[in-house]
């Protein structure tokens, strides 16, 4: 297994997220202005890539720079492309959510564009993580867990789930007609299956 953070240049992660992720990855890869966070939170990236365009850059610097100007992918297809090259197989990435909308929507659609090119991928941020669901999952979280569905593909049919306070038996969720928001783990394993579409599952942090 070859675990890798990418540190991207959304809402910061808070110091104790950012080191219990750091903690369980063998490197860290910014991607363009993560880099500066990274700088913040008291670590150098193994490695920076982007069009640099937000990195501020520091005479202290002992990462790799990549400089890739292409503005037909940003600056996190960049990182897990890099990721790709390193033989990355379980992803990890904070910082790809938040200040703009656009920019955390383009980053959701980038996690099912590599979603198959990695054992595990996930986007994780001070509320919670997210991460694509295959058509079988099952795992355990802690009772009181809160769990959303999202259709990240407008609509995804075939639900069933088992372990959650409001199951779904063979049902859908469409956007703006049914969401699976705010959902509650009350028994283990949580069982997550689907037939078609792209889903996404949103996992509140625990306080503990």
């Amino acid at each position: 297994m070859n675990s890798i953070l990418i540190l991207c240049n959304g809402s910061p992660p808070s110091e104790q997220l950012f080191n219990k992720y750091r903690a369980k990855t063998d490197h860290l890869i910014a991607a363009d202005g993560g880099a500066n966070i990274a700088l913040k939170l008291g670590t150098i990236p193994d490695v920076i890539i982007g069009d640099l365009d937000s990195y501020e850059g520091s005479d202290k610097e002992s990462a790799e720079i990549i400089f890739q100007p292409s503005q037909e992918l940003n600056d996190l297809e960049k990182a897990l492309q890099h990721a790709q090259k390193e033989m990355g197989t379980h992803i990890y990435i904070l910082g790809a959510t938040g200040h703009r909308l656009d920019q955390t929507l383009k980053n959701l659609s980038v996690l099912k564009q590599f979603s198959p090119n990695f054992d595990q991928i996930r986007i994780a941020d001070n509320f919670g993580e997210t991460r694509l669901l295959p058509p079988t999952f099952s795992d355990d979280f802690t009772i009181g867990t809160q769990l959303s569905l999202f259709p990240l593909s407008g609509k995804v049919t075939g639900i069933t789930t088992k372990g959650l306070k409001y199951p779904l038996n063979n049902e859908f969720l469409k956007n703006g007609v049914r969401d699976g928001s705010s959902n509650e783990v009350i028994d283990n394993p949580v069982q997550i299956t689907h037939k078609q579409g792209d889903l996404l599952m949103f996992v509140k942090h625990n306080n503990d």
